[in-house]
């Protein structure tokens, strides 16, 4: 699917603010208040902060996810030109140029699907009458690319280990080729050729064809091997920004806090 013509960044948040319901949803509490960034095509950013600090609730409004209980209260935030305060039609577009990998992705896997079911729904999701053997050619390739044996297209998710897991559903965020990857905890539960063969997936489609990449988590290593800037929220609000981990521009208010960005 062409880029929009529109779309000068893939990213573009203007004083954002969202709020997150609460389970009963009696009360709302502001998540992220006032976020200001760019994020340019073929480049990484991450976005980096304490426990509840809004990164998770700011990863998966600009996924488009449908996330009950998140909501944008205010600013503007487009991605590859789609807005995603209210957008329409556009919705199912935005879905299928951002690959999601959510916190914990690797353990809600749906459990009656096989790892090629699971693979292929961005795709059989859409249109069911798709070419199977060119899909199973696709899964494959997805699978080699991850250092994931080619014989676990039959297998279930609770067969395999939480490193395996996680290969799965980062597959599966990469199925449709996406403009931009949004991926909470990239990195959990991977060794460190599993972590190599990610990096490695990731700059090539960054290289290929410009994805960008939104990393939501505190993994100094990641970071640093995917050359990201960096974001630092506190409280929902940004509190310092760099080129990279080891180079961050604190806000006065703020004052430094490397517990922020420990790894």
């Amino acid at each position: 699917m062409a880029r929009h013509r529109d779309a000068d960044v893939a990213i573009r948040c203007s004083d954002l603010s969202i709020t997150r319901a609460s389970a009963r949803g009696t009360a709302t509490e502001r998540v992220v208040d006032g976020v200001d960034f760019t994020l340019a095509h073929g480049r990484s950013l991450a976005v980096l902060g304490p426990t509840g600090a809004g990164k998770s609730s700011l990863g998966a409004v600009l996924a488009g996810t449908d996330e009950p209980g998140l909501a944008v209260v205010g600013g503007d935030a487009r991605v590859q030109g789609i807005p995603v305060r209210r957008p329409g039609r556009a919705h199912r577009t935005l879905t299928y140029l951002v690959g999601y990998l959510g916190q914990g992705a690797g353990t809600r896997l749906p459990a009656r699907l096989t790892v090629e079911e699971v693979i292929s729904s961005p795709v059989t999701s859409r249109d069911r009458r798709v070419n199977k053997r060119a899909l199973a050619l696709r899964v494959a390739a997805l699978l080699d690319e991850l250092k994931l044996p080619l014989g676990m297209t039959v297998k279930y998710p609770y067969e395999l280990s939480a490193g395996m897991r996680q290969r799965v559903a980062l597959a599966r965020a990469l199925m449709l080729d996406p403009k931009l990857l949004v991926a909470d905890d990239l990195f959990a539960n991977l060794d460190v050729q599993a972590r190599a063969a990610v990096v490695e997936a990731i700059r090539r489609r960054c290289d290929g064809y410009g994805m960008s990449t939104l990393l939501i988590g505190n993994d100094r290593d990641g970071i640093r091997a995917l050359g990201a800037e960096v974001l630092i929220l506190r409280s929902g609000h940004v509190v310092a920004c760099g080129a990279n981990v080891d180079d961050v521009l604190w806000t006065p208010s703020a004052g430094a806090d490397r517990r922020l960005i420990a790894s």
